[in-house]
């Protein structure tokens, strides 16, 4: 048994335990499954074809955003969002690596 989990968090793990408390949410899921390959999308688009006020789409977005799932780039008074792909890979690697290496 590793003793040294038991009582934190690895730091190199911080990230990935916020983008797994993201996605522990049904809704934030369906938000994230929404986009196509390589697609920008606001919050209104995301509303759309949600079942959710725009409101609580903002709200799912913001938490997706400070997780790093997404990125949000402001065009004119628009903020368009897409999956950082990149860091989920990375994040993903980590796990991937760790599943591969530790057990």
């Amino acid at each position: 048994m590793n003793k040294d989990y038991s009582r934190a968090i690895p730091a190199a793990w911080q990230d990935i335990s916020q983008i797994f408390a993201a996605l522990g949410d049904e809704h934030r899921q369906r938000i994230l499954l929404t986009f196509e390959p390589d697609e920008r999308l606001n919050v209104g688009q995301i509303a759309e074809v949600s079942t959710l006020a725009r409101s609580t789409v903002s709200h799912h977005l913001k938490v997706l955003r400070e997780a790093g799932v997404l990125v949000a780039e402001r065009e004119g008074k628009e903020i368009y969002f897409h999956v950082n792909k990149a860091y989920l890979q990375q994040a993903f690697g980590q796990v991937s690596h760790y599943l591969d290496t530790w057990l």
